[in-house]
């Protein structure tokens, strides 16, 4: 009688795969950010992760450009000097793109033309004159209020930097709920748009001015209110300009996403430089 063969030996465990989590936080910093992060997924469910995780990533990209103009403060630098490192750090972060996205997206608006015509201006690789100006005033806004902020107190002014970032991606997540459709069907634009649904984007809108103000409440009460309500603005501001460019181009694109943190940036900052 023949012997029987030995049983094969088990296979190996195969590897777990990635929680949801780590999909969508590294597709948030992979996607928003220069850090080197892999993005493994592409498809919609990490897509909705990332713009969950949004947030996230602006805490992070908020955290170095206050820590940059910290920095510069702690050397002998003047508030002028921080101000402009701590704007500096979220434009190299991001590549510039929420930049370039705000410029393309004026440059669209400002053109007067059909939605076709618009989508190719915003498409093309330079910037008009809507763009420039548009461009060079949130800047100078964004380094005057940061100024204003670390000359009165280091520590309101890291807050601002901090509290400005988490906005800007804020209304990238909101920008991205279900509803919004794409203007075109390709580019990132059209991979996130939509991806969100509509009561993660609400518990979102409550959470983050929340969280903001629990921060601010650390320098003061009236610091959290005031902290807690920038967030807020910021993101009414961006839904303002969202709903001029979906009755302009009928969706969003990539730089409609870049223009609405932008704006959400630059009215949180505006909002904290008042009533001092």
């Amino acid at each position: 009688m023949p012997r029987s063969s030995p049983p094969s030996p088990p296979s190996p465990p195969s590897p777990p795969s990635p929680s949801p989590l780590a999909d969508g936080l590294r597709f948030a910093f992979g996607t928003l950010t220069v850090l080197p992060v892999r993005v493994h997924r592409w498809d919609r469910a990490a897509a909705r992760g990332g713009m969950l995780c949004a947030p996230v990533a602006g805490l992070v990209v908020g955290g170095c450009a206050a820590g940059l103009g910290l920095l510069l403060l702690l050397l002998g630098a003047g508030p002028l000097l921080a101000a402009v490192a701590s704007v500096a750090v979220p434009a190299a972060l991001t590549r510039g793109l929420h930049l370039d996205g705000l410029a393309d997206t004026a440059d669209g608006l400002g053109s007067g033309k059909p939605a076709e015509d618009a989508l190719r201006i915003m498409k093309q690789s330079d910037i008009g004159p809507f763009g420039v100006l548009t461009l060079v005033l949130a800047l100078l806004a964004q380094v005057a209020v940061l100024a204003q902020l670390y000359a009165g107190s280091w520590a309101r002014g890291a807050l601002a930097a901090v509290v400005s970032a988490g906005a800007a991606r804020l209304a990238l997540t909101l920008a991205a709920r279900a509803g919004v459709p794409a203007a075109r069907p390709e580019g990132l634009g059209a991979a996130v748009a939509g991806v969100v649904p509509k009561g993660a984007a609400l518990a979102l809108a409550i959470g983050v001015p929340a969280a903001a103000g629990a921060a601010g409440a650390c320098l003061g009460g009236y610091d959290g209110a005031r902290a807690a309500f920038a967030v807020a603005a910021g993101a009414g501001g961006a839904e303002v300009l969202l709903r001029r460019c979906l009755r302009r181009f009928g969706g969003v694109t990539g730089d409609v996403f870049g223009a609405v943190a932008e704006t959400a940036a630059v009215t949180a900052l505006v909002v904290l430089a008042l009533g001092r």
